[in-house]
């Protein structure tokens, strides 16, 4: 072990020592600086053992529509029990758990309507689809030391919906069909689309591949606001021929070629300038997602580009939602890891291209972008 190494790990060793210890505990929270810390401290420490009650809250007031209800508020707990077939008691305990996560307030008493993140909540379709969505992580979560013991090829929840994730499986059964999974990514892509929209300029491309693109919503969107791309969408046959459909009547035939093929067996579709891979990566193992990335390289030409967006690990002040959150998510689903920036520049040189770039995004929570040129 080298030096420095080796006092990183005396250090952390001394301050958990130090942090365990009951005294300093006792100590620290009555002094004035210190204590604000050991309150930060704390309050996270509860955070991680109450996040799964906070979770089956917010799910419970999607599953509830209790969004739309308190969109006609404020109302008392009578009206909305009476709308969601609860007690009055069970509706008020709902009610107050909501305000504590700001998705309810009471501003006058007895009288209920939408909190802040309520607001957001309420206007965004995409983000109650995922939460509907996680109920399927919450199953395979149940006991979580049970799905990492076993054989990660086993079906679970996740991959059952998934139909991609089984078919990389050789599963005999699809589990959703593909339009409830193009349905779900469809709802929640324009999150993605709207921080490349904000960060990746395309004034100087002329042919855009979205590859993996699904029935054509990040194109959709990017097409849109930029109205002189070509738009190429390659995907499984029936998926490239439904997505192609789709964005043709919504930015016209002219605009758009389908490409159906299979990403890992056949070759990607050359004269493209730059290439999208849109939340693909990460859903992949590594030597997959190599060979995804050898492929797409072999279909450009020098100084084409490759645009990777998705979220990502090891992101500063999102550490959790990458290796805690995508890390246990993407475990279930059989297939793939979150990866840092740093991490895919390493596979995007092995694959062969000359340089990479990390292109800053308003909120990587949604993702983050690298830019990579053939």
């Amino acid at each position: 072990m080298r030096v420095w190494d080796a006092f990183r790990v005396g250090y952390a060793k001394r301050r958990n020592r130090l942090f365990a210890n009951p005294r300093f505990q006792h100590w620290a929270a009555r002094l004035p600086v210190i204590r604000w810390i050991a309150r930060s401290r704390a309050k996270g420490a509860f955070d991680l053992l109450a996040g799964f009650a906070y979770s089956q809250v917010l799910r419970a007031w999607v599953e509830g529509g209790l969004f739309g209800i308190l969109q006609d508020g404020p109302l008392t707990p009578a009206a909305v029990a009476a709308r969601m077939d609860l007690s009055e008691e069970a509706a008020l305990t709902l009610l107050r758990a909501g305000r504590a996560l700001m998705l309810a307030e009471e501003p006058v008493p007895g009288r209920w309507m939408l909190g802040e993140q309520g607001a957001v909540f309420a206007s965004n379709p995409g983000v109650q689809a995922m939460v509907r969505h996680h109920r399927l992580l919450y199953a395979d979560l149940a006991d979580p030391l049970a799905l990492l013991r076993a054989d990660r090829r086993a079906p679970t929840a996740l991959s059952r919906f998934w139909t991609y994730a089984g078919a990389l499986h050789g599963a005999t059964e699809r589990g959703e069909d593909t339009a409830e999974y193009s349905a779900l990514m469809a709802a929640s892509q324009h999150f993605v689309a709207d921080e490349v929209l904000a960060s990746v300029s395309f004034r100087g491309v002329q042919r855009l591949l979205d590859v993996g693109g699904g029935h054509g919503a990040f194109l959709r969107h990017i097409g849109s606001a930029w109205p002189h791309l070509e738009l190429g969408l390659f995907d499984l046959p029936e998926v490239a021929e439904a997505g192609t459909a789709l964005l043709g009547a919504a930015l016209g035939p002219q605009r758009v070629t389908a490409h159906p093929g299979n990403f890992f067996s056949d070759p990607i579709p050359c004269g493209y300038d730059m290439v999208s891979l849109i939340r693909i990566l990460h859903d992949h193992d590594d030597a997959a997602a190599l060979a995804l990335l050898a492929n797409i390289r072999a279909s450009l030409a020098p100084g084409a580009r490759l645009l990777v967006a998705e979220p990502m690990a090891r992101i500063p002040g999102l550490a959790p939602m990458g290796e805690a959150f995508f890390g246990l998510y993407l475990w279930a689903m059989g297939s793939g890891r979150p990866r840092s920036p740093a991490e895919l520049a390493t596979m995007l040189d092995r694959a062969g291209f000359s340089r990479t770039r990390v292109v800053a995004t308003a909120q990587p929570v949604n993702a983050s972008v690298v830019l990579a040129t053939a």
